[in-house]
């Protein structure tokens, strides 16, 4: 019996020390980014000679820069809004409704997650093309809805499973409407999973690269088509000051949606 903890005590660690070199070949080449981001060098060069924020700098002086992250944001938001409202309506009706073909219409919606980004893209250029919709705001907003909407679906799915609709009748029974009661106690109850939803399909739009190249035109581009397209052209460090704002704004809304959880774990 002692050899046999023995044994797993030697296997934790050795899974343990395999977990922290995964991430770290992970994490490592962002850590990268971020320093050449701040080094004096024109060229990208690690480990830079020197520091300097003039790449920022030259990041925000630029009208290109800013109009590509201005689009990239009113892309993101717009994709929230409709996702978390469409999403909210969708997991309604696949968790509370009882009709036939239900969990076909749930693999229906979840079916972006699965098929490779390269061929819905070709797809959706294809069809907006026919549409007169490439290269267009709404063009955008719908393509990354597309990949957004999954998991909106899955966040608010899980949130509404785990709140009890006996609390929601107990609403009507006292007087109130069933919109009534959904509005201020079933979607009190599943803020987090709304939350999440919302955070989930901001960053899907965000962070979009395939898509949006798909979907770029010369006068709209999102911020990662502009970094993909100047990194063709033009290896500078604010290549990589433009990805470091990208990871820290994926960052911080990570870290919001995990303080988010541990609020309602307690």
């Amino acid at each position: 019996m002692l050899l046999d903890f023995g044994k797993l005590g030697i296997l934790k660690w050795v899974l343990i020390t395999l977990c922290i070199l995964v991430a770290l070949f992970l994490i490592l080449p962002i850590l990268f980014i971020v320093a050449l981001s701040f080094g004096d060098s024109r060229w990208l060069i690690f480990p830079p000679p020197g520091w300097t924020l003039d790449w920022y700098r030259d990041l925000f002086a630029d009208p290109r820069w800013f109009e590509a992250a201005w689009t990239s944001a009113r892309i993101a938001l717009s994709v929230t809004v409709l996702s978390v409202v469409l999403g909210l309506l969708a997991s309604i009706a696949l968790v509370r409704g009882r009709f036939r073909g239900r969990e076909l219409l749930r693999a229906i919606f979840l079916m972006p997650m699965i098929l490779p980004v390269v061929i819905l893209a070709v797809a959706l250029y294809i069809l907006f093309l026919r549409l007169g919709l490439d290269g267009s705001f709404a063009g955008f907003v719908i393509a990354h809805l597309v990949i957004a909407l999954p998991f909106s679906i899955i966040a608010i799915t899980n949130a509404l499973e785990g709140f009890d609709p006996a609390i929601e009748q107990a609403a009507i029974l006292c007087g109130a409407s069933p919109w009534e009661a959904r509005w201020r106690v079933t979607f009190p109850a599943i803020s987090h999973g709304l939350f999440a939803a919302a955070i989930f399909s901001f960053l899907a739009s965000w962070d979009e690269v395939v898509l949006a190249i798909f979907m770029a035109s010369p006068m709209l581009q999102t911020l990662p088509v502009k970094v993909y397209t100047t990194l063709r052209q033009d290896l500078t460090p604010v290549i990589a000051a433009a990805s470091t704002l990208l990871v820290g704004l994926t960052l911080v809304l990570m870290i919001l949606a995990n303080r988010l959880g541990r609020r309602r774990s307690a």
